[in-house]
């Protein structure tokens, strides 16, 4: 029969493969096995929804047929088998996957745990092989055929006679070479290695006829040959062994196989609760985040299985959105399962094991941040911004959840710390959790409104990112005590008599100053006054009411038609000589006291890091002061 060849994007793909994309060969074994278990699910599945199969699940299998003089390894399943058009339209095109069609083809019915994806992971069978033959036959088909290709030159499809259902996948392994040795692939002792490594949780038993010794009957000292079929895993998924049995390489093992992630957990949470839901959990928190955690591609979820059968390979409502990030999944023998997607989100049962599940994630990560809290500081790195917008969610329903948890960089430890710690470290007479937001923690730290905190001996945590503030102000307390902008236009220091009395004096003798300086800026700020807020800088910018400057900059960033701007108030340095040079202009010369508000204004402006409006009149204005005699 002619030879098919692949479509050119695929011969590219299969050459990669081949030589770059796994790094351990051995892993071929694990996709096939997979890609078997999965079509014995396709059949299990039916079986479960047809119910006309004549099938249990004792009666499946997989099989592992190693042939060394023939240097030949063999993979059989008795799963669904795939039709001529199956094989030309899973294998014709690498990364083809017919599992993929599947799971979107159930979704929101009685899925069926599909490991892997029949397409880019099958051909890794090319990695080890120089030929590779697949002969199938569909569940209730007349006819198997026979698909054989050596590589990337193409493949054929042909008719040929199969007794039962299922697929036989038939490697013809390379030649040893100096620097691999492929003749161990067909050594029983290799295999059942590489199944109790990577495939011991399959749910059917693989099976493989083994070479043992016995004592011959009738002698003390003499042993004979003999072979006999053993199946090489327990079938016992990873969450229903004793946590005793269950090595920290074990769980890491099936985190990145089952989850696809290159790198170890954070932390393992393994949990059995018995009672009027009983459930298993096995979940995990990734050492970083995906690359697409924060788009909207990305899918929360854990999967959901009844009695070790899968229900849902992604349950949305077991997870919090602020505890997203988390992977894993939960298995319930309370369960139906033949419970649908809608059922699902109206069940008492699932709610009941989603409140426990984020009550224990909680409690973990507490335990993290008290006992290793360096792994903490990288989880909440992360995570941290996902953490953040939960206190902010749904109008803060969830900050008794999340308050104890979140970080911001501390002005003094010069590190990221807990709300619980900062006020821990509070002075006596401070009424108010202070906090500054900017772009940098660098940035922020040179703002002028921090001054007189930083003299008091007061730490102040700095905002980077723009949700912080919002989180704050939606939480609004912590420990009874209010947070409070440096920015604010009120920051409510208690003064001694004699400074008091001294700053009312000054205000009053510049008041008409003042409401001089407001009426030349306009509508652009709500007041001008004196503070004692500022050490050595001349001016800045705070404002009035619930919108802060830094609010004001992150809602005007989205793309919305419509702008806000906070109620600003421009305060001068009342201990700063710019204030007796604007008294003493202002008694002689009323037009220069405009043209040193404006500047004045841009100034503040600058430092808050916002745009200067007009940026040709200011450098106007300094060079007209540059040249002023």
């Amino acid at each position: 029969m002619a030879k098919k060849q692949f479509k050119a994007e695929s011969k590219r793909l299969l050459d990669l493969m081949i030589n770059s994309i796994y790094t351990h060969k051995e892993i071929f074994l694990r996709e096939l096995i997979s890609n078997a278990s999965d079509a014995i699910d396709k059949l299990y599945y039916r079986s479960l929804t047809e119910g006309n199969t004549g099938l249990s699940r004792e009666d499946f299998a997989i099989t592992i047929e190693p042939d060394k003089d023939g240097r030949t390894l063999k993979i059989m399943d008795n799963g669904m088998g795939m039709t001529k058009d199956e094989l030309e339209k899973n294998l014709g095109t690498i990364a083809r996957s017919g599992s993929l069609d599947f799971k979107k083809e159930t979704e929101g019915k009685d899925d069926i745990d599909i490991i892997g994806q029949f397409g880019v992971g099958f051909y890794s069978a090319f990695m080890v092989s120089e030929k590779v033959t697949v002969i199938s036959k569909a569940f209730g088909e007349e006819m198997a055929y026979q698909w054989e290709s050596s590589g990337a030159d193409g493949y054929s499809i042909k008719e040929c006679e199969k007794d039962s259902n299922g697929t036989e996948i038939t490697l013809q392994l390379k030649a040893d070479t100096d620097d691999e040795n492929y003749s161990e692939y067909l050594d029983t002792y290799k295999i059942k290695n590489l199944v109790g490594k990577y495939s011991d949780y399959i749910r059917y038993p693989i099976k493989m006829m083994v070479e043992k010794q016995r004592l011959k009957e009738g002698t003390e000292d003499e042993y004979e040959s003999y072979s006999e079929m053993e199946t090489l895993n327990s079938m016992v998924p990873l969450w229903k062994k004793n946590k005793s049995e269950i090595k920290d390489e074990d769980y890491n093992t099936f985190y990145k196989e089952k989850f696809y992630d290159f790198t170890d957990p954070a932390k393992v949470i393994h949990t059995s609760v018995e009672g009027v839901t009983s459930y298993t959990a096995l979940l995990f928190i990734p050492s970083q985040a995906p690359y697409n955690y924060y788009t909207k591609d990305f899918e929360k979820g854990l999967q959901l299985y009844s009695s070790g059968v899968l229900i849902m390979d992604k349950c949305a409502d077991l997870l919090p959105d602020h505890f997203s990030f988390v992977r894993g999944l939960v298995d319930s023998q309370d369960l139906s399962l033949n419970i649908s997607r809608e059922m699902l989100q109206h069940d008492r049962q699932l709610r009941a094991i989603a409140s426990r599940l984020e009550k224990k994630i909680k409690s973990e990560l507490l335990e993290m941040l008290n006992k290793d809290r360096d792994k903490y500081v990288e989880f909440f790195k992360n995570f941290g911004l996902q953490l953040k917008y939960g206190l902010y969610d749904q109008f803060g329903a969830h900050k008794e959840v999340l308050k104890d948890l979140v970080m911001f960089h501390s002005s003094q430890e010069n590190a990221l710390v807990t709300l619980s710690e900062y006020v821990s470290r509070m002075k006596p007479e401070q009424k108010y959790i202070y906090y500054a937001s900017g772009q940098t923690t660098e940035k922020i730290d040179k703002l002028p409104q921090t001054e007189l905190l930083k003299d008091k001996g007061y730490e102040i945590l700095y905002l980077t990112e723009d949700i912080d503030e919002f989180a704050l102000q939606m939480l609004r307390e912590f420990d009874e005590k209010e947070f409070k902008s440096v920015s604010s236009d009120d920051l409510e220091i208690e003064e001694s008599k004699e400074e008091k009395e001294a700053a009312d004096k000054q205000a009053e003798e510049s008041k008409d100053m003042l409401a001089f300086m407001k009426e030349a800026l306009g509508d652009k700020v709500a007041e001008v006054r004196l503070t004692q807020r500022l050490k050595s800088h001349p001016v800045c910018l705070t404002a009035k009411g619930g919108l802060s400057i830094e609010m004001e900059k992150v809602l005007n960033s989205m793309p919305v038609d419509q702008k806000v701007q906070a109620e600003r108030v421009l305060e001068i340095n009342a201990k700063h000589p710019i204030l007796e040079t604007l008294n003493t202009v202002y008694k002689e010369d009323q037009e220069a006291v405009k043209t040193y508000t404006k500047l004045l204004y841009d100034q503040a402006l600058m430092i808050e890091g916002l745009p200067v409006e007009d940026p040709v009149a200011f450098s106007n204005a300094v060079c007209e002061l540059m040249t002023k005699k």
